[in-house]
């Protein structure tokens, strides 16, 4: 059975890997994204309470 022969499935896993991660790792690690988040303020805004008029 051709299957069970390990010698070009392994060299296809190991090129895939190699693919992998010299060519599409650094591009995937090397986008950046247009809208950088910025940080949000951490104080809370002081709100009064709600007098209701009845």
């Amino acid at each position: 059975m051709p299957q069970l022969n390990p010698s070009p499935w392994f060299a296809i896993l190991v090129f895939s890997w190699l693919v992998l991660l010299t060519i599409v790792m650094p591009k995937t690690l090397n986008h950046t994204f247009p809208n950088e988040p910025s940080h949000q303020n951490t104080q809370t805004p002081k709100t009064d309470s709600w007098t209701w008029p009845w």
